[in-house]
């Protein structure tokens, strides 16, 4: 930031993505409350097939876990919300489309209004969706048992130093 810099408001995306061919749904809202999050429920109700189950990989916000949320839930079955641990966003496949979003349009970005920042979110969402690819894990499992195995190493190291 500069002695100059001006921050003029914030939005929140709200994004799902279809892991079988790259597709995004997304759209921005004021706020990041459960009201928003059944508000995005709905829409990912409207635009996907009605036959198709439907999981969701979300993280452990209370918006989430809303009794309203739940209440919506239970009447929308074919919805099935599946919850990552703390500290383990990598899990969620969306996170990296929310880093390729990052790098490609927001980093190094300028936006004089929050209309403008939703203006570049939606034209980036639609002209990814033109030609989407599907996000493939290319991670073992193997690799990844050995990362968390010497982190683990690498906490005990230094809570015994």
């Amino acid at each position: 930031m500069t002695h100059d810099y001006k921050r003029h408001a914030t939005t929140t995306l709200f994004a799902a993505l279809n892991t079988l061919d790259g597709q995004v749904i997304g759209t921005c809202m004021s706020q990041h409350r459960h009201q928003e999050w059944l508000h995005f429920l709905r829409l990912i109700d409207s635009q996907t097939p009605a036959d198709r189950e439907l999981h969701l990989i979300v993280d452990n916000y209370a918006t989430h876990k809303h009794p309203a949320v739940k209440r919506w839930l239970g009447r929308h079955r074919r919805f099935h919300l599946h919850f990552t641990p703390t500290s383990a966003s990598w899990l969620n496949m969306l996170e990296r489309f929310f880093r390729d979003l990052t790098q490609q349009r927001l980093r190094r970005g300028v936006f004089h209004s929050v209309a403008e920042l939703k203006s570049a979110l939606h034209a980036y969402m639609e002209r990814h969706n033109r030609n989407p690819k599907p996000l493939i894990w290319t991670a073992k499992a193997t690799d990844i048992m050995e990362k968390v195995k010497r982190g683990k190493a690498a906490m005990i190291k230094i809570a015994s130093a």
